[in-house]
């Protein structure tokens, strides 16, 4: 493959050391703090086990919410450093990341692995202050990405995997929310899927913006491997097959749990659609999601979608079983 090309650092070799001197905030910006907004993927997982099981509630809730959401976020933050560290050879081929701490020798790689450690290990202790199945939630989000980050399996560089393997970190959000709560029940499996799910429909939508920015599928691969099989049909295949998923087993849970739920449907489609418009804009936000508060459409529809969620978990409305009452026999009237 022909040596790519980036404006502003030429050449790019990633066996060339990098040059540089480290600093605390490139330090700092390893960890991603930006990047915490995403544990806002805890609190359905918080709401959905206090609508489906009110009655086993911990006492100590606030608490719980504080201690778990930090024990998450720096968990969170050393999956981010390692990934940083791993990364760093490839994002010499981006357009953009090149320019981040490590590419840029702003990094003492020793002390970032020190780092990475420390942040599991202050994050899964803060964990154990909560319960056992909280601990254990957020140490199998750390070793997701160990999986994701580092070989010899390095899922990231798998096409579909890649995708997969990442947004399994939504329905591990949404566990941690859960077990917060301190009910001895396991969430349902269609709403983890659900999750799992959208989590897919998102990232790969994230893969799409990416590849159609970058314009270069030779230079794309350069920078992430499985842009080597990817391409633009395939990546909207797939998100087309997540966003069908996504929904499939949202229905399964809410007509098993909580009919209220349906309410939200024509919002969550609202919200889906409005991603993927924004996914065919150049340098689109979609790519940094970190960055999509400012898409006043997306974080309006989001905020409506997210308060309608909510009643549909916290609020019972007996006319919809009315009128979804079943019309014909079901399963165990033909049994």
């Amino acid at each position: 493959m022909a040596e790519a090309k980036v404006p502003g650092q030429t050449p790019l070799d990633p066996a060339a050391p990098i040059k540089g001197r480290a600093t605390f905030g490139g330090h700092l910006w390893i960890c991603r703090v930006d990047h915490w907004f995403k544990n806002v993927f805890v609190l359905p997982g918080i709401i959905a086990a206090i609508g489906v099981d009110p009655g086993h509630v911990s006492p100590n809730l606030w608490f719980n919410i504080v201690v778990g959401l930090a024990s998450v976020c720096l968990v969170a933050s050393s999956n981010y450093v390692v990934n940083e560290v791993l990364d760093a050879a490839s994002d010499r081929y981006h357009p953009v990341k090149h320019k981040r701490p490590v590419p840029s020798g702003r990094v003492n790689i020793p002390l970032a692995f020190v780092q990475w450690i420390a942040l599991m290990i202050v994050g899964v202790g803060l964990g154990s202050l909560i319960n056992t199945a909280f601990m254990l939630t957020v140490l199998s989000l750390w070793v997701m990405g160990c999986v994701y980050n580092i070989r010899p399996v390095r899922s990231k560089d798998l096409p579909y995997l890649d995708v997969l393997s990442e947004s399994v970190n939504n329905p591990i959000r949404m566990l941690a929310g859960w077990f917060i709560v301190g009910t001895d029940s396991v969430a349902p499996a269609s709403l983890l899927a659900s999750y799992w799910m959208v989590g897919c429909y998102f990232m790969a939508m994230k893969r799409y913006a990416e590849f159609r920015d970058i314009g270069d599928p030779a230079r794309a691969a350069a920078y992430r491997k499985s842009f080597g099989y990817y391409t633009e049909e395939r990546l909207l295949v797939s998100i087309m097959f997540y966003g069908s998923a996504a929904m499939l087993f949202l229905g399964a849970f809410a007509f098993r749990y909580r009919l209220e739920l349906i309410l939200a449907f024509p919002l969550v489609s609202l919200v889906m659609a409005i991603y993927l418009m924004l996914a065919f804009r150049k340098d689109s936000a979609v790519q940094r999601p970190e960055g999509l508060y400012k898409e006043p459409i997306l974080m309006g529809s989001v905020v409506l979608c997210a308060v309608v969620v909510c009643i549909g978990l916290l609020v019972d409305i007996p006319v919809l079983t009315k009128i979804f009452a079943p019309t014909a026999p079901t399963i165990e009237q033909r049994r």
